[in-house]
């Protein structure tokens, strides 16, 4: 079986816990996706930011995105994934925690990646990835 690294999105763009909600939303618009994780000067993850999170937290809220900081908005315990770990380990904390992505960090605590529900179905049966999805969406 793969490992994560194998499959994960590498060198993922980031945002800084002092970013505005705006900042954000704006990274995850280029990016085309639903997850801007944060990282403090170090490189090490503090936490995601999730399109859902700024729906959620500011806007049903009616906060100012463009004061708001996403380390205030952020989503809390996050779960991660070691680039080291079987593919089956992700399927697996996916399917428990109701998530479509993981943040791939390193054993100190440096994000090296981001594995998402699509890396996953590029190269995983489909009867694996269907399962899991199915789960995600329960």
């Amino acid at each position: 079986m793969n490992q994560i690294r194998e499959l994960m999105t590498t060198s993922p763009r980031t945002v800084s816990p002092d970013a505005t909600a705006v900042d954000a939303a704006r990274l995850m618009r280029d990016e085309d996706t639903g997850i801007a994780p944060i990282v403090d000067g170090d490189g090490r993850l503090a936490g995601v930011v999730t399109d859902r999170d700024v729906a959620l937290r500011i806007v049903a809220e009616g906060k100012d995105p463009g004061s708001t900081r996403v380390a205030d908005i952020a989503s809390q315990n996050v779960v991660t994934v070691d680039p080291q770990q079987d593919v089956d380990e992700a399927l697996r904390l996916m399917a428990e925690h109701q998530v479509r992505r993981l943040p791939v960090v390193e054993e100190d605590g440096k994000l090296v990646g981001i594995l998402a529900q699509a890396d996953v179905a590029r190269h995983v049966d489909a009867a694996r990835t269907g399962e899991v999805v199915e789960q995600i969406s329960e």
